[in-house]
């Protein structure tokens, strides 16, 4: 089940509003988002679409995985990217570096907070954290390096000894 969005970006979808969860129900997502449930029996686990619209990433399709456990809201969901990305905030393992998902989560965060979080990371990528460190010196170094390293990547292509996948929309 893919979840639509009206024009104010709210939640349009087929199963009753009253048998979803209230991180579902309270979603209000940016333009440049989309969730899609693969299976729509199991709304504990989704995809998380993000298409930047600006910055180094504009024009890229990064794909997110969230498990939302039964810990859920007093535990952050677990959450991964899909899509192999040259980021000092990602790892090449689909790691994420931000600081709501781990030692500052607190119940009151959302599914939204996290969203928006990502949405960030891909505008304002933070060197001075990285789970990529050759991304980040490239970032703090050379802006210019590092904004061609993006591009390659996200056409499809190698830096250094990794080969990306296209991810451009």
């Amino acid at each position: 089940m893919g979840v639509c969005l009206d024009e104010e970006r709210t939640i349009k979808q087929d199963k009753p509003r009253e048998r979803l969860p209230p991180y579902i129900n309270e979603l209000n997502l940016p333009k440049t988002c989309e969730i899609v449930f693969p299976d729509p029996d199991d709304l504990l686990n989704f995809k998380l679409i993000i298409c930047p619209d600006e910055g180094f990433y504009k024009g890229g399709k990064f794909v997110f995985s969230f498990k939302v456990g039964q810990g859920y809201p007093h535990d952050p969901p677990k959450v991964k990217c899909e899509t192999m990305v040259y980021h000092p905030n990602i790892d090449l393992e689909g790691n994420v570096c931000l600081n709501i998902l781990r030692e500052d989560w607190k119940p009151v965060l959302t599914i939204n907070s996290i969203i928006y979080g990502l949405q960030y990371l891909f505008l304002e990528p933070n060197p001075e954290d990285p789970l990529n460190k050759e991304a980040a010196e490239v970032l703090q170094n050379n802006r210019r390096l590092f904004e061609q390293n993006v591009q390659r990547s996200m056409r499809g292509g190698y830096i250094g000894s990794t080969y990306f996948e296209r991810c451009l929309k």
